[in-house]
């Protein structure tokens, strides 16, 4: 499973009240090799470090990039080798029942199947009300 937790892009629009924005990615596995991660993002239990670490102003953004099986399977087949591979197919699928059973209830679900990295791109910025 990737994830990505990234911090606000610069340069940003300027807030109409200066608090930090993070912006939590979690996903599947195979969503590309840029991705780096830590999926717990999206879950209840990481928002206490944020808002420890930024404040108790702190908007968080929660993202779920999903995967059908099917997608996960064929990315993750591309990508390991040997015994690996099947290392990799239960913990993504171990993952992703733990974040689709504890995702924080306000995460927004951003499908990837057969779209491209902008199109992904452009509705997370959406996602987040950056764009």
């Amino acid at each position: 499973m990737n994830a990505v937790t990234a911090l606000r892009p610069e340069p940003a629009p300027e807030p109409a009240a200066l608090r930090p924005e993070v912006l939590l990615i979690g996903g599947r596995a195979g969503v590309g090799k840029t991705t780096v991660g830590w999926e717990v993002s999206v879950l209840p239990h990481s928002e206490a470090m944020f808002v420890r670490a930024l404040g108790a102003d702190t908007r968080l953004t929660r993202v779920l990039l999903t995967a059908t099986d099917a997608t996960t399977d064929e990315r993750l087949t591309a990508r390991e080798l040997g015994s690996e591979l099947d290392h990799e197919r239960r913990s993504s699928a171990r993952k992703a029942r733990l974040l689709d059973e504890r995702a924080h209830p306000d995460t927004v679900r951003v499908a990837t199947d057969d779209r491209a990295v902008p199109e992904i791109a452009r509705e997370v910025l959406a996602a987040t009300g950056w764009a």
